[in-house]
């Protein structure tokens, strides 16, 4: 019988850590999600618990390998963004994986500041939003200033994705998606590090750029496999319709972030788009992606707990609760806000505390949610399309299964054709691709996504 050859993909969220095998064609043969329980940092902190990752990584690769139906031809590797591991001289692990959300000490920001320029020249010079940690860059310049002992000892910061690389091929390297997605580390009009950078030494640890498509060919028990470089996740979920699609077009790329990307507008950010949360990311190619961000599903989860407390619900009610248009049309008739947000820093009315005994039912509260929701998200996607000639929109993540999300934005967004993408694969499938160089055309999406072209409401008002 003869193998089936396949590429793995680690596809490495905060959240759910998936293993992917695709054929040569793109289709998939397995996939395994598993959730890791956090460890903490020195000041207990949860983070994630890197040495269970790396057993996780291992297991499954082995057990791959030592099936007799695949033989593997290559791997990739997908993960969120901003995350460093520092490695010593000899390759050991300097510091816990700190968590992008871990705050960072104010005296620290402000030396920065001081040292380098004003908040927002930084944030539109290198294109990122200044939000701490989350800016990776930062992390470095941390280390170096709170705990100058560890950063002495750093041969090589390597973001996560390039990390799982690493453990395959002991080859320290850079890549464009990770090095520009919001770290505070790429200068986009001057297409090279920040002048920081070099002034903190910092490039001196960062290992030398190769393209993201390079993968490195290795001999593993005798076999012969390609190891890719790695991707950054919000980049490799762009990269399948960049490369099936010609037509312009904005993704909506939903999950604990919803980021609007727009691949088709190289415009360098003004200080306004940075007030509003806009940023760059990076093409595998190095050009740059416009796109706009905000904290959605973080804060979905956290209101959707408080509502199934407050109206006695099991968690997971909500995914039940179909878009119900007299419901929707009475809400819009007293358009206010009800609920307080905590995660999110866009600007709204603020208030104080949330109200939820203006709504009898929790599908009634659930609508005033994500009606507030929506209004931020059509904020969030304009600024993405700015001047663009986009006609195309595309929905992918977890809030395509929403009905109401999804009702809301073939409603709001009815000028456009507005389709919902319907993928799990999202981001491993880019890691797949970007280290292959089989063609894929106009079908692919078809193939591979069950595309959806949403209808827009009729609504009777």
């Amino acid at each position: 019988m003869s193998k089936k050859k396949v590429t793995i993909v680690f596809d490495i969220g905060k959240t759910n850590k998936k293993f992917f095998l695709f054929d040569k064609n793109y289709k998939e043969v397995v996939r395994e999600y598993t959730e890791l329980p956090l460890t903490t940092d020195e000041d207990g902190y949860p983070t994630e618990d890197l040495s269970a990752l790396q057993n996780w990584i291992k297991d499954n690769f082995n057990a791959i390998l030592e099936d007799e139906k695949y033989e593997v031809k290559a791997i990739n590797f997908s993960t969120y963004g901003a995350s460093f591991v520092h490695l010593d001289h000899k390759g050991n692990i300097l510091t816990p994986l700190y968590n992008y959300t871990k705050p960072m000490d104010q005296e620290i920001l402000d030396l920065f500041y001081e040292k380098h320029g004003s908040k927002l020249k930084i944030a539109r010079e290198t294109a990122s939003p200044q939000s701490g940690m989350l800016n990776s860059g930062l992390q470095l310049f941390w280390l170096k200033y709170k705990h100058p002992e560890i950063f002495k000892k750093i041969r090589y910061s390597l973001h996560l994705p390039q990390y799982l690389s690493y453990l395959f091929t002991g080859i320290c390297v850079s890549e464009f998606t990770s090095i520009g997605c919001h770290t505070n580390l790429w200068d986009y009009d001057k297409a090279d590090y920040h002048d920081w950078v070099y002034e903190e030494g910092i490039d001196a640890l960062l290992g030398p750029i190769v393209p993201t498509s390079a993968s490195i060919n290795t001999s593993y028990k005798n076999k012969k496999i390609k190891i890719g470089v790695g991707i950054h996740d919000s980049s490799s979920a762009l990269l399948p319709y960049i490369l099936s699609k010609k037509e312009p077009f904005l993704l909506l790329s939903t999950g604990t972030w919803s980021i609007s990307l727009n691949p088709f507008n190289d415009e360098s950010l003004t200080d306004e788009d940075i007030e509003n949360n806009c940023l760059n990311y990076m093409r595998i190619d190095g050009k740059r992606v416009k796109a706009s961000r905000f904290f959605m599903g973080n804060e979905y989860k956290i209101q959707v707990e408080k509502l199934c407390d407050y109206y006695g619900k099991e968690y997971g009610f909500h995914r039940e609760v179909q878009f119900d248009q007299d419901l929707y049309l009475r809400l819009m008739k007293n358009k206010n806000i009800y609920f307080r947000f905590e995660g999110i820093i866009l600007k709204r009315k603020m208030i104080t505390a949330t109200d939820l005994n203006s709504f009898a039912t929790f599908e009634e509260a659930y609508h005033q949610l994500m009606i507030e929701l929506m209004d931020l998200q059509i904020h969030t996607i304009t600024n993405a399309i700015g001047n663009s000639e986009i006609e195309n929109i595309y929905i992918d993540g977890g809030f395509t299964d929403n009905d109401v999300f999804m009702k809301l934005m073939s409603h709001h967004f009815q000028h456009y054709n507005v389709m919902s993408t319907h993928s799990p694969l999202g981001s491993a499938l880019g890691a797949s691709m970007v280290i292959s160089n089989k063609k894929i055309d106009e079908t692919f999406l078809q193939q591979h996504y069950q595309m959806k072209v949403l209808q827009p409401l009729i609504l009777n008002l």
